[in-house]
Parts: C-alpha cells; structure tokens; sequence
C-alpha cells in the first residue's frame, strides 16, 4: 500500500508491540526499538527513509519511494528460516526467508520452493 507523509506518520505512530527501527532521511539511524513496545516518531524529523517492524509474528517494512511511502505487511511470519546478522551497536538483527511452493517447468512441473522475499524478524535478545 502506498501512503503520503501524513499518513505513514500516522501509520508508525499507531503500531503498539513492535521492534525496529526508523532511518530518517537527515541523519544515521538513531529510532531504534529492541524491546517490544510502542513505536512513537517525532513528526518534526526529517521524513522516514525506511523503516522495519516485528512484534512476534507480523513483519513491517516501509520505504520511501519519490513522493510516496511503500508499506509491505507480511503476515504469520515463520522464524525457522532466519538469518542473523550484525548491525550498529552490536544488534543482531533477524531476517526470516519466505519460501513458496510453485510448479518448476524445469523440474518435470513438480513444485519447487522459490525464495519470495526476505522480511525483518525482530532482534536478537529483545524482550517482550
């Protein structure tokens, strides 16, 4: 879904058990959210560059393009497939695979698990 900048304010603003973390577009990232709690954003900021959520099962992924703000929901996220990585202040920081069954020409038309996407899973250690 696509929103203007009031309305991803608004958006951000309105998500209650989340971690993550908000990247504005006039300084490094500094709205970090390690416990799950409610997200809160100063609407005097710059405007949000990217964004990412997760309160246990739902991931967020918001990222400004042009004039709009790009939100992708993805829901009943599965963690079995999780990748860690490190990021600033020794985060570790989870990513989730999303995989999907589809019929592969390639295989005798027998499905295949393809890769969908990649969605952020929360961080590492964070308390609930």
């Amino acid at each position: 879904m696509n929103k203007n900048r009031t309305e991803i304010l608004d958006y951000v603003n309105a998500l209650k058990g989340y971690q993550g973390y908000v990247q504005f577009s006039n300084r490094r990232i500094e709205e970090i959210f390690t416990d799950f709690s409610d997200i809160t954003v100063d609407p005097g900021e710059g405007f949000i560059y990217e964004a990412h959520f997760y309160n246990g099962s739902d991931s967020i992924s918001i990222r400004q393009i042009n004039v709009w703000w790009y939100v992708d929901e993805t829901k009943d996220v599965s963690i079995e497939n999780t990748q860690m990585y490190y990021a600033i202040n020794n985060l570790k920081v989870k990513m989730a695979q999303i995989w999907e069954a589809e019929n592969d020409p390639l295989c005798e038309d027998l499905p295949v698990l393809k890769l969908k996407k990649v969605v952020f899973a929360g961080f590492e250690g964070g308390k609930q």
